[in-house]
C-alpha cells in the first residue's frame, strides 16, 4: 500500500498488522499503515489461559489490533489483539480494502499522466488527508456531488483527472425505499382524481415510479444514492399525494414497508 501515517497512531487506535515474529510470551508486529513496530503480550492475545500462542497467530499473518499504550521516548508500541471484537475487524479489514481500492485509480491517473504513483500520492496526500484523513472518503464524496478535488485543494487540471476517474469507477450505493398508496373515491370521476393524486408524487423531483397492485392499492418505488435524500423523496410524494386526494374528497393512505 502507498498509505503510510506520520507520526505514531493514538491510543485505542485500531491497526492493520502483519506477525513478525512469535515469541512463547509475547507477539511482535509492523503497522501496515504506519513505518512502526509494536509488540503484544500473551495476555493479550486471547481471553482466558493459552497454552499455545502459535495457536493465534504465525509470522506473516495479518491482523487487526488495538493500540493500549505509547512510548513515545522508546519508540514502543504495546498492542491488543483480544480487545478486537469481530465488528470492529471488520470494519477496519474494510476501511483497508476501500483505501486500496482508492488507491488503485490513483495508479490510474498516475499512469495516464505518466508520472510515479508514489509522486502522484504525496502530491495530493496533504490536502485530501487534511479534510477527509484518507483516500477513500474523499474519492466517495465526489462521487456522490457532494465535494470536489478543487474545492479540497487540487489544481484544476489535475482536479479533473481525479474526477473522471473516481466517477468511473465509484458507483454509489443505491438505496430503495417502498410503500404501497391506498386510494378510493365514490366521485364520478374518481378515476380521475385517483390519477391525479398519483401524479401529484410523481411531480417529485427524483427517480420514482408507481405501479398499479390491484384492489385501490399502488405501489411507490423511491431510489437515491443517499438514504436521506430518498426520505425526503418520499415524504414529498406522500404529502403531495395525500393533499390532492383530500382536496378531492378521496380517501388516501400511505403504508410504508421495511
Amino acid at each position: 500500500m502507498l498509505l503510510k501515517k506520520e507520526g505514531f497512531p493514538a491510543n485505542e487506535e485500531l491497526v492493520l498488522c502483519t506477525v513478525t515474529n512469535v515469541q512463547p510470551h509475547s507477539v511482535f508486529c509492523t503497522l501496515d499503515e504506519y513505518s512502526k513496530s509494536g509488540m503484544i503480550h500473551i495476555s493479550e492475545i486471547a481471553p482466558g489461559r493459552i497454552k499455545n500462542i502459535r495457536e493465534f497467530v504465525a509470522e506473516g499473518k495479518k491482523i487487526v489490533c488495538k493500540v493500549l499504550q505509547i512510548n513515545l521516548e522508546r519508540g514502543h508500541i504495546d498492542l491488543s489483539l483480544r480487545r478486537v471484537n469481530e465488528g470492529h475487524r471488520r470494519t477496519k479489514l474494510n476501511d483497508m480494502k476501500q483505501e486500496q481500492f482508492a488507491e488503485k485509480i490513483l495508479e490510474h491517473v498516475a499512469k495516464a499522466r505518466k508520472i510515479d504513483p508514489k509522486a502522484l500520492y504525496l502530491k495530493v496526500r496533504e490536502p485530501i488527508f487534511a479534510k477527509y484523513g484518507a483516500l477513500f472518503p474523499a474519492f466517495e464524496s465526489v462521487a456522490r456531488d457532494e465535494d470536489t478535488f478543487e474545492a479540497i485543494g487540487l489544481e484544476a487540471t489535475l482536479a479533473k483527472d481525479f474526477s473522471e476517474a473516481v466517477k468511473l469507477k465509484i458507483r454509489p450505493p443505491e438505496v430503495q425505499l417502498i410503500g404501497d398508496f391506498m386510494i378510493s373515491s365514490t366521485a364520478p370521476d374518481g378515476i380521475d382524481v385517483i390519477t391525479g393524486a398519483l401524479n401529484e408524487a410523481l411531480t417529485t423531483a427524483g427517480d420514482l415510479s408507481i405501479k398499479y397492485k390491484g384492489n385501490g392499492t399502488y405501489h411507490l418505488t423511491v431510489k437515491s444514492d443517499d438514504f436521506k435524500k430518498a426520505e425526503k423523496m418520499m415524504k414529498d410524494a406522500v404529502d403531495k399525494t395525500i393533499a390532492y386526494a383530500e382536496k378531492h374528497k378521496a380517501v388516501a393512505e400511505f403504508k410504508r414497508q421495511e
